[in-house]
């Protein structure tokens, strides 16, 4: 049986490239899978966000996880626990103006760096679901951030 992307997530120490590919690999998982990637990402909830690139101005797509708060998609960027953000929450912050699929619908939506307490309200609700997130905060200095997404249908 041989070993898939989503069988392990990269390591804080990984570096750019791999983690890069590791999102690529996936990407083709949930595609083939109708939206399901398995492994150590079984259960959890997953969607493709495209950002435009903050210096290439070129569409980027990522996998990430996500988490639901009404109407939004709450989004941690937690880079795996690296001591800087991914590329896909600079990209966001430099142009907020996303897309987003989730369960095969792509759909505009608009991202919003949550602060002070309702950031902190928002990654103790993530943390107590998958307290991995709660390690990763201990092992960097930097403030994990947490994106709101909502979907410009349901501004």
């Amino acid at each position: 049986m041989s070993a898939k992307a989503s069988d392990a997530v990269p390591s804080a120490d990984a570096s750019r490239e791999e983690v890069h590919a590791w999102n690529a690999a996936i990407l083709g998982e949930y595609r083939a899978g109708a939206g399901r990637v398995g492994g150590v990402l079984t259960g959890m909830d997953l969607l493709l966000l495209t950002t435009t690139g903050a210096r290439t101005g070129r569409p980027r797509t990522a996998p990430i996880t996500y988490f639901r708060d009404g109407a939004r998609y709450l989004l941690v960027a937690s880079n795996f626990g690296k001591p800087h953000h991914p590329d896909w929450y600079r990209n966001l912050v430099a142009k907020p103006e996303v897309t987003v699929q989730v369960d095969g619908v792509r759909s505009a939506a608009r991202a919003v760096v949550l602060e002070g307490a309702e950031r902190d309200r928002a990654f103790d609700a993530v943390s107590a679901q998958y307290p991995f997130y709660a390690a990763y905060q201990d092992g960097v200095t930097r403030t994990i951030p947490v994106v709101a997404l909502t979907p410009l249908d349901r501004e």
